[in-house]
């Protein structure tokens, strides 16, 4: 991409090679031109260009006006130039593929984030493999030669567009292990397992030790996780060259379109072998084992815990997952849980609430008296301290059980009840009567 920039006008020319000359005419111009007055550019071509013709460039930028005029101060020439692949990757304009690949694996090595963790590596390590994705293909190559960078954003070839970079680093590196990404055949951790549980509602308070049984995958003890048939060889599988992925490529309106899948013929494993009879080549038997769980106080619906090494085994002899085991309550019939709080609602006499009274309440720990002082209103929460559920990984703490007082009115009364609370109401209205006096 070339840029001429006079003031704050600026014109772009693309699909030029990055390395050209400025013609004698323009030279003049320029220098005659850019310090005072506007001016038209007529003429601007690359020598080892064939993208543009002299005649199409110069109608290109003689149909460019200038509105701003150049001033003296600030007046300059801009010349930005594409990324040069051959650069990038340290290799001459006519070095071969094999060439071309051995750098690139080279500086893919000392470059990849998972290795080197300066500043900048990563976009380097973009840059490597988006120069090594254009040399290793010969019609993007042959375009390139001829059109620099613009050449290939503007063809149909992905319209500028790269492959992930790690995807290229994977199917040419087998064996490098960079903690991220890697060979198919390696060692590989074992899936996770999950496994529910249900516990009453006191066990989920106070905590269970409980023996559970699951269902999981374990190491075949035929072949040792391998897959293959015991005193057989292995062989590089033939399809994917041991990489365990396949590459396909197709020709799209919108460019080049490519699809990395698992090899059909090693399915992933990148060798070919003769099964283990007992675990069919997968390496992997499944088997049931029972285990003891110890389930804290204060766990609740949502609650998981978790049990290291006991999900399914690795393969290749890579190490096992975990055990994830999901906590689901069953309620109360009388107490309900907010938390770490117990709410209970109790039912009082008027008679009562005016009065005052002991009752018996229901608790995780079994029958409390809870004592109802004279005059509680209706809709009052009495809070009995540290009567609630332990704290999750702090059981030394608890929540409370809150009591809500419900006050029950009679709908009917007795002649004798009837007599008596009219008394009390007659005595109530002398009482507010003395008051106001």
């Amino acid at each position: 991409m070339a840029i001429i920039s006079c003031g704050s006008t600026r014109v772009t020319s693309l699909g030029i090679q990055p390395q050209f000359t400025l013609r004698s005419s323009i030279t003049n111009k320029l220098s005659t031109s850019l310090p005072c007055t506007p001016s038209r550019i007529t003429s601007l071509a690359s020598q080892s260009s064939t993208f543009f013709s002299e005649q199409s460039l110069n109608a290109l930028f003689s149909s460019v006006s200038y509105i701003n005029p150049c001033h003296k101060r600030g007046a300059r020439l801009v010349v930005r130039a594409d990324k040069d692949y051959y650069s990038v990757l340290g290799v001459a304009k006519n070095a071969s593929k094999a060439d071309i690949k051995s750098s690139y694996r080279k500086l893919a090595r000392t470059n990849h984030p998972d290795v080197n963790k300066e500043p900048g590596a990563e976009q380097k390590f973009k840059d490597i493999s988006n120069a090594y994705e254009v040399l290793s293909d010969d019609e993007k190559r042959s375009v390139y030669d001829r059109y620099g960078e613009a050449g290939l954003k503007g063809s149909s070839m992905g319209g500028g567009d790269y492959t992930n970079p790690f995807d290229i680093f994977d199917s040419l590196f087998d064996n490098l292990n960079t903690g991220g990404r890697g060979s198919r055949n390696r060692a590989t951790e074992g899936e996770d397992q999950l496994h529910n549980l249900v516990l009453n509602f006191k066990d989920a308070i106070f905590g269970i030790e409980k023996e559970i049984e699951i269902t999981r995958l374990e190491s075949c003890n035929t072949c040792k996780g391998s897959g293959a048939k015991p005193d057989t060889r292995s062989s590089k599988c033939s399809t994917c060259g041991g990489q365990g992925q396949v590459i396909t490529s197709a020709q799209t309106p919108l460019g080049v379109f490519q699809q990395v899948m698992t090899c059909p013929n090693c399915n992933g494993a990148g060798e070919i072998s003769t099964p283990c009879s007992t675990c069919r080549g997968e390496g992997r038997v499944k088997k049931s084992k029972r285990i003891s769980l110890k389930v804290p106080a204060g766990v609740d619906s949502g609650s998981r815990l978790r049990v290291r090494s006991e999900g399914n085994a690795g393969r290749r002899g890579g190490p096992p997952g975990d055990l994830f085991v999901m906590i689901e309550v069953l309620s109360d019939s009388v107490l309900k849980r907010d938390d770490t709080n117990i709410l209970y609602t109790c039912k009082l006499s008027y008679i009562d609430a005016i009065l005052g009274t002991t009752i018996k309440v229901p608790t995780v720990d079994g029958i409390v008296d809870l004592k109802i002082p004279c005059g509680t209103q209706p809709g009052t929460t009495l809070v009995m301290a540290k009567k609630g559920v332990p704290f999750l990984n702090k059981s030394n703490r608890r929540g409370d059980q809150l009591v809500k007082v419900q006050v029950e009115i009679p709908k009917r009364l007795s002649g004798e009840e009837k007599k008596l609370i009219e008394e009390l109401s007659e005595l109530n209205k002398a009482k507010a009567t003395a008051t106001r006096r």
